[in-house]
């Protein structure tokens, strides 16, 4: 009887031993399934400048608004594990917070540098684009019909400052025309309003320019210097692309990758340019040379 005793205790402790695996592994597979259904949202911190029309801006509501914040947008509605929360602020500010993780997601027009790519994780995939070209004098408007034009007739370009990822497209353009370059002087920084002058004055004949500043600043007709619109021109040389900078962590890096994914996907059912004509008047895509 003490003999049938302990197998019937044996038997019922490995019973109790293959329920309790059974029981741990159906917890397992229960919370495997759960996590597999359940949509974990990462909240990432976007900050964006807040007085750089049509880039990014705070609108008459008073809600972050712009190109780049409008696509952000939009990837944001893909991306159904992320949410993000937007934080109008200053360039600096900006930049600060993104070093120290205040900030997940910085946007304000910025061109890919090898110092950025140190700082930070850039994605492959553009968010916009910024077009440059050459402000000059009314009066030349026949001659320097184009950057090559403007190479070719010698034409006097207001010296950049090497920090200045403009200065590396100068440098970038003389090397693909050794026969015809562009006088490429190093400066310190100056106001724009120096610039204008300084083309007006002839002491320079053109000005390495943003278009949408030239647009803001000369055309506009409450721009601080619309007073010269009639004695400047602008033409386009080329787009830019702009990105996002992104904190550096391993998780962001993750959301690189999405939102790489989310832009080529906007990129082709034509959301891009839809936005970019919506807020350029055109597609800045277009600019972008191969």
């Amino acid at each position: 009887m003490g003999k049938n005793k302990k197998i019937i205790g044996g038997v019922i402790a490995a019973v109790v031993v293959v329920g309790g695996i059974v029981l741990i592994r159906g917890l397992q597979q229960d919370k495997k399934a759960d996590a597999e259904t359940t949509n974990e949202v990462t909240v990432l911190q976007v900050a964006h400048t807040q007085n750089s029309k049509p880039y990014n801006f705070v609108n008459d509501e008073g809600e972050s608004d712009g190109f780049e914040v409008q696509v952000l947008k939009a990837v944001d509605k893909k991306l159904k594990n992320y949410k993000f929360e937007y934080n109008p602020t200053s360039d600096e500010d900006l930049l600060v917070g993104l070093e120290s993780g205040k900030y997940d997601v910085g946007t304000k027009g910025s061109w890919k540098t090898p110092e950025r790519e140190e700082k930070f994780i850039i994605p492959d995939e553009p968010i916009a684009a910024s077009i440059i070209g050459i402000t000059f004098r009314t009066e030349d408007k026949a001659k320097y019909t184009d950057l090559e034009a403007f190479a070719k007739a010698g034409g006097k370009l207001i010296p950049i400052s090497p920090q200045n990822a403009q200065y590396q497209v100068i440098e970038d353009f003389n090397e693909a025309h050794p026969d015809t370059p562009i006088q490429l002087d190093a400066a310190d920084q100056f106001t724009i309003s120096d610039a204008y002058a300084w083309v007006l004055e002839k002491r320079y004949d053109a000005f390495f320019d943003i278009k949408i500043s030239f647009e803001n600043s000369v055309l506009a007709e409450d721009g601080p210097y619309h007073q010269y619109a009639d004695q400047l021109t602008y033409v386009p040389y080329k787009g830019i692309p702009t990105y996002p900078i992104i904190h550096r962590d391993e998780t962001n890096e993750k959301f690189a990758q999405e939102y790489d994914k989310a832009i080529k996907e906007l990129s082709e059912d034509g959301t891009l340019k839809k936005l970019s004509v919506k807020y350029f008047g055109e597609d800045v895509f277009s600019y972008i040379q191969e």
